[in-house]
């Protein structure tokens, strides 16, 4: 249960400053609501139809000091915005925010990586292009060997309940593959923190090959 929190009030006045000094304790809901704890009640809010079951918003239709106040805290990354939900990246522990339905292990900004990213492969230093998330863990992720990600000595110092990705190395990839092409590439197989991000969208909808060309 969060505690009720205040918040400097930034030279405002009226709502915009009651929705930061008065104490309020915000939490989302599955269904992409929001229950706003205050001193004098408790109110959901919906940010998507800027609704609120206090009088101020229900009867006089009123931007509430709930609303802003919700607003205030997803914008600050205090609550997930709608549809999201909380999460612990599987390689460094931060909280981060996901789809509502994910499933697996989950990572944050700093650790993900995207079909098309170059990234560096920590233990061979070789430069590769990700070609797609496999959203399992290592632990679970056979090779084409039939030998899971994570029983690999090269891999046995990042963790086995890392999500895996498929990667393709730079100097085998094809001049002419796009985004759309990295999906049919021969690729192997990485826990996530192996992998350290160079570039994102290396390889976007245009081909290297194109890419090289405007170079």
């Amino acid at each position: 249960m969060r505690r009720k929190t205040t918040l400097p009030s930034d030279g405002l006045s009226g709502r915009a400053r009651r929705a930061r000094v008065e104490p309020m304790a915000v939490r989302p809901l599955r269904d992409g609501r929001y229950v706003v704890e205050t001193d004098g009640g408790t109110y959901v809010v919906d940010v998507e139809a800027r609704t609120c079951t206090c009088p101020d918003n229900a009867i006089r239709h009123a931007r509430c000091k709930h609303l802003r106040r919700v607003a205030i805290e997803i914008t600050r990354g205090e609550v997930p915005p709608p549809g999201r939900r909380r999460a612990t990246c599987a390689v460094c522990g931060d909280e981060t925010f996901v789809p509502m339905d994910a499933t697996g292990p989950q990572l944050c900004r700093d650790h993900d990586h995207r079909a098309g990213d170059l990234v560096r492969d920590r233990e061979s230093g070789g430069l590769l292009v990700v070609t797609r998330a496999l959203g399992t863990r290592a632990d679970e992720t056979p090779t084409e060997t039939g030998t899971l990600v994570s029983a690999y000595e090269t891999n046995a110092d990042y963790g086995d309940h890392e999500p895996t990705f498929e990667a393709v190395y730079l100097d085998s990839l094809p001049v002419n593959a796009g985004l759309s092409d990295l999906g049919e590439l021969h690729a192997y197989r990485f826990p996530a923190s192996r992998l350290s991000r160079v570039e994102r969208g290396f390889v976007g909808a245009n081909s290297l090959g194109e890419r090289l060309a405007r170079a």
